[in-house]
């Protein structure tokens, strides 16, 4: 394993090594979602509650098994290395993700409604019908969440982490998770580049734990949050209509992110860049003595 002192970008050894672990992973991981999606293709026809749920699914089972194989057959090392293990701070990691994510979403909307950017109008529904509703959505997102972690912070980004290091991963992944972002309905630059730093998020809450459930339980958090209890598009998708209330979005939308939602806009890189300073500074926030020890490809 190569000492953080020694990496950087001149290494061709090193280029190599990254590079075919990384294809390989992607070999597999894609090999896999494709036969998932031929198996239920007619399942996953539609943006329906339930499509949704099982192509996250699938992503993210072939995205486990892809680096479950990878750690064991090629690290050489136990497969909850991968951040995957369960260990005496995942509750809490997880309830403190939960937290920071919706949070940092919930600073965005306090913005916007005090520049009279959003308002929300009443219209029926029961609460028990408003309850139910957003437990059934936090598994929809939770699956949606934890697909996307182990996909651009689970086994390509922690090689490209140990090889040259946790900034140039970050900066790596954080532009492809802005690209997978770039067709998304209504997407704009801003948007663009809120995506990427909402990448840059997820790496530090990874890097700082080495803990996919916490950087899937931020990721989460902020989603859930967006979308089931404040009732505004994700990335641009408005998949959930919320009962009770409506939300009523004016204004510019370089504050307000428009029909993209708040990641659209300014509103959307405050909360993001709120929920940062969060990981840096919140004590709560670090490594299990149980994850040290199965020794993450991250090694510093």
């Amino acid at each position: 394993m190569p000492e953080p002192a020694t990496r950087g970008w001149f290494r061709p050894r090193e280029w190599v090594r990254a590079a075919w672990r990384i294809l390989l992973f992607l070999t597999l991981f894609f090999g896999l979602a494709l036969v998932g999606n031929l198996l239920f293709a007619r399942a996953l026809a539609g943006l329906s509650g339930p499509a949704v749920f099982l192509g996250s699914g699938l992503v993210l089972v072939a995205a486990l098994i892809a680096g479950a194989v990878l750690m064991r057959f090629v690290e050489r090392r136990p497969v909850g290395a991968l951040g995957t293990a369960w260990t005496s701070r995942t509750w809490p990691e997880m309830l403190l993700g939960l937290g920071i994510g919706a949070g940092a979403i919930g600073i965005s909307a306090l913005l916007l409604v005090a520049t009279g950017s959003l308002r929300y109008t009443f219209e029926g529904g029961t609460v028990w019908f408003w309850l139910d509703g957003l437990l059934q959505q936090l598994w929809i997102f939770l699956v949606a969440a934890f697909a996307e972690e182990v996909v651009f912070r689970g086994y390509p980004f922690q090689v490209l982490a140990q090889t040259f290091g946790g900034v140039a991963a970050t900066l790596v992944t954080s532009a492809a998770f802005a690209v997978a972002h770039a067709s998304n309905p209504n997407v704009a630059t801003f948007g663009l580049i809120n995506i990427f730093l909402a990448g840059v998020l997820l790496s530090a809450a990874y890097l700082r734990t080495r803990s996919l459930w916490f950087a899937t339980t931020l990721h989460l958090g902020w989603n859930w949050a967006m979308a089931s209890v404040l009732d505004l598009p994700v990335s641009g998708f408005e998949l959930i209509d919320t009962p009770l209330y409506d939300p009523v979005v004016r204004g510019p939308a370089w504050l307000s992110g428009g029909n993209f939602g708040p990641e659209g806009g300014v509103a959307g890189a405050v909360g993001i860049l709120a929920a940062l300073t969060a990981l840096f500074l919140l004590r709560q926030v670090g490594v299990a003595p149980e994850m040290t020890a199965l020794r993450p490809l991250p090694d510093g």
